[in-house]
This record gives structure tokens, sequence and C-alpha cells, in this order.
């Protein structure tokens, strides 16, 4: 977890939901992004003095790293470590983002089968991914990482790992960078958890070549719960 996730809203939406500058090419809605797709983010810049909207490849690679590959395994830190790790910790310290979202899915299997649910605000607002990003290369290819924490509630049925969800009032202190970890890590509480809906989804979101609004639709049973 996260390894799918949806984010369709248009670069004016989200530009002015966050209030940021866009700085970027309008991206194509996504209702299946998968590693190492160009995602949306918000961070602060310094060149700019401001808050912006970004784009960047999903799969944090670090700085030293010598092959952008690797980022395909780094598209989650985890809370417990990401102020620590050799990986992610200079990004925690000065380098967080959000990582605007419509929702995310997760598996749970079922005998042979594999169920898909997709968890979303049940109001239908978008969702802000505590992220960390940095810039690889020669020309700071901006990459970026979905930070995870234990699920809580109900959502501990479907996976025992969740995006770290940032209310409104907490972006700032996020995207300012320092701080101690602890409260900037803390997760949902239960009334902003208990918003999150679990809505069980079809098969072909397994795919990665399917990426449309009907990927959001319930299979016609599901018996798990």
């Amino acid at each position: 977890m996260c390894g799918r996730y949806a984010t369709t809203r248009s670069n004016a939406d989200l530009s002015q939901f966050f209030e940021a500058a866009d700085l970027t090419a309008e991206l194509p809605p996504s209702w299946n992004v998968a590693p190492t797709d160009p995602v949306p983010l918000v961070r602060e810049s310094q060149s700019h003095a401001a808050r912006v909207l970004d784009t960047a490849r999903w799969g944090l690679v670090p700085p030293w790293a010598a092959d952008p590959r690797q980022g395909a395994r780094m598209i989650n830190a985890r809370a417990e470590t990401v102020a620590t790790s050799k990986a992610f910790a200079s990004s925690f310290a000065r380098r967080r983002c959000l990582v605007p979202a419509d929702g995310w899915f997760e598996w749970v299997r079922d005998g042979k089968r594999k169920q898909a649910f997709y968890m979303t605000p049940a109001d239908g607002a978008p969702l802000a991914f505590a992220g960390i990003w940095s810039a690889w290369g020669p020309e700071s290819m901006l990459t970026c990482s979905v930070i995870t924490t234990a699920a809580l509630g109900g959502l501990a049925r479907i996976h025992d790992r969740m995006p770290l969800i940032l209310p409104p009032d907490r972006w700032a202190g996020w995207l300012a960078g320092g701080g101690d970890p602890e409260p900037l890590l803390r997760p949902l509480d239960e009334a902003a958890l208990a918003a999150i809906e679990v809505r069980p989804v079809g098969p072909a979101v397994g795919n990665v070549r399917n990426n449309g609004p009907e990927l959001l639709d319930a299979p016609v049973e599901v018996t798990l719960f």
C-alpha cells in the first residue's frame, strides 16, 4: 500500500483547491495511477516564493541513486521510518509535499480470487496524501513517494496500511519543512476516518492498461463484508 490510486481533477481545480500556482502542463485524469506514472503534487517553491502545483514521477529516486528505475520500488515511505531512512530522511526534513487524490485501491483475497476495493471520501471531496519529493539527475526530474501509516478502524479489514491523509489545517505545517516528526505523522482522527467510504469495485482495475471512470463501478456481487 498504496500501489494504485485515482486522481482525476483538472489542474485548474487542484490549483484552486490547494491555493497553489500552476507550474505544470495539464495532466490527463487517471482512475488507475500506477508506479512511475506522472502525478500532480503540491509543494513549496523557494524560487517562486509560493505554494505550487507541479508534476512528479511516482516513485522517489534519491539524488544518490545510479538509476531512476530504483524509484519503482519506492512509491511508498513508511511513517514509522521516513524520518530516519537513508533514502527518505532528507526529503522528509526539507522536501515534503501533498499528493492530490480522489481515493485509493486495495485488494482482499477471497479464496482463489482477489476482490478490489476503492477507499474514497463519501462526500466526493479531494484527498491530500502526505508525500515527499526529490529531484534526480542533470535535468532535476521530480519524483515522489506517498507516506503510509497503519490502517485504522474499518480500513484495517481491507489492508494493514493506508496513506497518511492530511486535513487542510495541517497542510501549511507539513509543507514548511522541519518540525517534530511525531505530530507531523499523526494519523487521521476518528471523525475524518469515518468519512472514508469503502467501495467494492470490479477486477478491471487490476490491469494498469484499464483507465476510466467505469473502474469505480461496483461488481454485481460481493460477499466479503
